[in-house]
């Protein structure tokens, strides 16, 4: 069995809807066990987050970065940091912001980063982009063209109900199946 930890912050609930993606995403793997955790709650689930196979991280994007409260949790991190806890552990990535680019790579770096410094193995996408050509269209997988992460766009004026649109729930679906079959690999089950 591969446990998923999946560590988020939602401003608006857009990227809430999106981390519930990477979750069913992850959970369509035989043998996956995933916790969903808001950052306001990590501190209560530092055990989850420090016997967890793969830990994915995601926050909107504002201001070109992640928001205050994922950086707090970044910050908190250090004492995991300090003794190693997630060494050796899966790591992937999602964001969204208001517009279509919205400088969401910078938050992947900084996700990139942050898992480079605990030890941790970065999974990206392995998707080609979609919406690039005249064949291609919005409800394409990966429409936004990431590679480091799952992206998403929400409008601002839209509700978490309907944003963001159903391709980038596909994709981030898209991104937890890959980092459990992933895992799945990483932690094949022990003989008995």
């Amino acid at each position: 069995m591969s446990t998923i930890a999946i560590v988020f912050h939602s401003g608006f609930g857009h990227t809430k809807v999106q981390a519930e993606a990477v979750a069913r995403g992850a959970r369509s793997v035989a043998g996956s066990a995933v916790t969903l955790i808001p950052v306001e709650q990590a501190e209560a689930n530092a055990a989850v987050l420090d016997a967890a196979d793969a830990i994915i991280f995601g926050a909107p994007t504002y201001m070109g970065s992640a928001s205050a409260p994922f950086k707090g949790f970044m910050d908190w991190s250090s004492k995991a940091w300090f003794g190693q806890k997630w060494k050796n552990k899966l790591a992937a990535g999602f964001t969204n912001s208001g517009s279509q680019n919205g400088d969401k790579l910078n938050t992947l770096i900084q996700f990139f980063i942050f898992s480079m410094q605990h030890g941790m193995v970065w999974i990206g996408l392995d998707l080609m982009p979609g919406n690039n050509s005249a064949k291609g269209g919005p409800d394409d997988l990966n429409r936004l063209g990431a590679f480091a992460g799952a992206m998403a766009q929400s409008n601002v004026d839209a509700g978490p109900e309907v944003a963001p649109p159903e391709s980038d729930r596909r994709t981030a679906e898209y991104l937890g199946r890959r980092v459990a079959e992933t895992a799945a690999r990483w932690n094949p089950p022990q003989a008995a």
